[in-house]
């Protein structure tokens, strides 16, 4: 059932040089996480189960093709039905209209306005976490909140520097939020989960406020500072969430994924984990092949040794290889004799014949998009 009381704006501003080369041609949002989805897959899921079709989307213009790549029409996601309100807009517009001292938000407010909808809320692109937006509404109002930060406990593991943690009073009121960056200490830490929940006048009134003065395009930053001037309380956040900004954090979600508990409370509970559908065979299991442990995707061929591994569509192991503690994205093709371990595969890798791929647990080996490799690559 749809709502008449949410709109969303979808943020996709963060990208990390530390992702690299997983995103030099794709943005952030649309890595591929547990083998047939993609990381905006969670946040949009949490918009359309709390029953919104009116979805405002920020975007690099530099890799927007990725992400419409994925998103197609949004059938999927009930974003093509009669009704339904998308638009999409570029960081790149927002920055050219701040340069130019032109109102920069003018086309979100327009949004706001158009949509008509008492409450939005603004949700970012980098946590992969299954969010209960209508929960979140309900506290908000029983609050009489303004606006409604979610957090979540987490240690400095789960931090990236440019990440805003909140100082809480008992009853979990804002006093304070700081920048990740200058915190020393080991945690736990208050994460901005950059979900906020807001009601649609008072935003409106916020983003007018915030271009008359020529404040900073950065959305997210300055509704974690209104949420500390508005003392607001936060809603806290319990369910599995992993904060993706390197590849460290980006390989380790995905090998929580096979761990039953974590992935049962991301992927299979009341609130089900929209992705773009794909007509393919299943994956067939050769009568020798060895697979344990794994999180395997449609229409892969597999008749080598796979074990605790995450692997992505049409992959193939032949007779003789093994793949242990990696995650394999779609169209590769590991070969005979083949070995690899603690490894990110990209799209269309192919390794040959007899070569060992093996990195570290905490440092996993990242070959590029359609690399083939012909000679071994070890970490010492």
């Amino acid at each position: 059932m749809k709502t008449s009381k949410m709109c969303a704006i979808f943020s996709n501003q963060h990208e990390y040089s530390q992702l690299k080369p997983l995103t030099d041609e794709r943005a952030l949002s649309t890595l591929y996480f547990a083998g047939k989805y993609r990381l905006m897959d969670f946040a949009l899921s949490s918009i359309v189960n709390a029953g919104i079709n009116h979805v405002y989307t920020l975007i690099s213009q530099e890799k927007v093709r990725s992400y419409l790549d994925h998103l197609g029409g949004g059938k999927e996601w009930g974003l093509d039905t009669i009704g339904s309100y998308e638009y999409l807009d570029f960081y790149q517009n927002l920055m050219r209209r701040r340069s130019r001292e032109e109102n920069y938000f003018d086309d979100l407010i327009l949004f706001l306005k158009t949509c008509g909808m008492p409450y939005t809320v603004f949700i970012g692109n980098k946590m992969a976490a299954n969010f209960d937006l209508k929960a979140i509404l309900h506290f908000h109002q029983s609050n009489d909140n303004r606006i409604t930060p979610v957090f979540k406990r987490v240690g400095l593991e789960n931090l990236a520097p440019d990440d805003h943690t909140f100082a809480l009073s008992d009853d979990n009121i804002v006093i304070e939020q700081r920048e990740a960056v200058d915190i020393s200490s080991d945690g736990p830490f208050n994460l901005s989960a950059n979900v906020y929940v807001m009601d649609t006048e008072w935003l409106i009134h916020q983003l007018e406020k915030a271009q008359k003065s020529g404040a900073a395009y950065d959305i997210s930053e300055r509704l974690a500072t209104l949420a500390v001037k508005e003392k607001s309380n936060a809603y806290e956040y319990t369910g599995y969430l992993r904060n993706i900004h390197d590849i460290s954090s980006y390989y380790q979600a995905n090998m929580d994924m096979l761990e039953k508990d974590k992935r049962d409370s991301l992927l299979y509970g009341s609130q089900k984990i929209i992705t773009r559908i794909r007509n393919e065979v299943g994956t067939y299991y050769d009568k020798e092949s060895d697979v344990k442990n794994t999180l395997t995707s449609t229409g892969c061929k597999i008749k080598g040794e796979v074990k605790n591994c995450v692997v992505s569509r049409r992959v193939v192991f032949a007779k003789d290889s093994k793949s242990q503690n990696s995650v394999i994205m779609a169209n590769c093709r590991i070969k005979s004799g083949a070995d690899v371990e603690y490894a990110i595969l990209d799209k269309n890798v192919v390794i040959e014949k007899g070569v060992t791929i093996k990195g570290k647990p905490d440092t996993p080996v990242v070959i590029k998009k359609g690399s083939v490799i012909s000679k071994d690559f070890v970490l010492e």
